[in-house]
């Protein structure tokens, strides 16, 4: 590839590659990302054989099989090799096209592929079996020395899953339980998912610790709230007392009289007192006068 970009202006070749490298890097997590950067490559270097696989990739990725393969033959075109032919059959296949997908396994580019080449070709020619309904021709067709081997090649996991998955397809299930061991044994950098297979075929349930963690956080924060409610309506119950105890100190002043009303019984009893001391005063009047006229009786006397 870099050979190809060297064609190109520096500066070009320098978008060229930075956008392929996002492609290479989000392809398997993010393939709509990786797409998109596969698009602007296209647009900036149609002619450069690399841009155009990895947008047939990309392109495959997000299971757009009519782009892909339009990408993958006008790589081929431009390099003449015979790489792509795998792919390029799978992509057959995703156009519901299995019998042209075992016509291409069956061509003489098939021979000109290396050993991995020739193991994906198998793949590709098992599944397109499957898909016309040919369970027991695809198990036959992935026999064959690479899954006998027991070596362990960059390709040994896949095919042994794929075996494994036919097996079960047909209700042999002990049998594919020991190839999906077998995968699991190969499959050192978890490239399939042969160990859940395995524990599914035996029962074992998995539980996933992270989503427990999560669950007893929510509950956790689902009791604090509670305590939060709980104080707040505490809170209110205090206000709602001391409110309360105001409203029965006017409740107890109700029964009174008006202050106007007082003022006036105290006025009226001040002068009720008044007119008392009054007559006691004449009262003690009057006594003087009656007792100076008996001594001047008495005197008279």
């Amino acid at each position: 590839m870099r050979q190809e970009l060297l064609s190109l202006p520096k500066t070009l070749a320098e978008d060229v590659a930075k956008n392929l490298v996002m492609v290479a890097r989000l392809i398997d997590e993010e393939p709509e990302r990786a797409y998109a950067y596969s698009r602007i490559a296209l647009r900036l270097a149609s002619r450069v054989a690399a841009v155009r696989e990895a947008a047939g990739f990309a392109a495959y990725a997000n299971q757009k099989y009519s782009e892909a393969l339009a990408e993958f033959r006008a790589a081929r075109r431009m390099t003449g090799t015979v790489e792509l032919w795998p792919v390029m059959a799978d992509c057959e296949r995703g156009l519901g096209r299995p019998e042209k997908a075992l016509d291409m396994a069956g061509a003489p580019e098939v021979h000109k592929l290396d050993k991995a080449g020739q193991v994906e070709m198998r793949l590709v020619a098992a599944g397109a079996r499957r898909d016309m309904g040919q369970l027991e021709a695809a198990i036959v067709t992935l026999q064959s020395p690479e899954l006998a081997s027991s070596s362990v090649q960059p390709w040994t996991a896949r095919l042994r899953y794929a075996y494994a998955d036919a097996l079960l397809s047909v209700e042999r299930r002990d049998e594919a339980r020991e190839w999906f061991a077998k995968a699991v044994e190969a499959d050192r950098d978890s490239s399939t998912d042969a160990s859940d297979r395995l524990a599914e075929l035996d029962g074992v349930e998995f539980v996933d610790a992270l989503d427990d963690n999560e669950d007893e956080s929510q509950e956790e924060s689902l009791g604090r709230s509670a305590a939060d409610a709980d104080a707040h309506v505490d809170d209110d119950d205090d206000d709602d007392i001391d409110d309360s105890d105001i409203d029965v100190s006017d409740d107890d002043t109700g029964d009174d009289e008006p202050l106007d009303d007082l003022d006036d019984d105290a006025s009226e009893d001040e002068d009720e007192d008044e007119d008392d001391e009054d007559d006691e005063d004449d009262d003690e009047v009057a006594g003087k006068v009656h007792d100076e006229a008996d001594a001047k009786a008495v005197d008279k006397d």
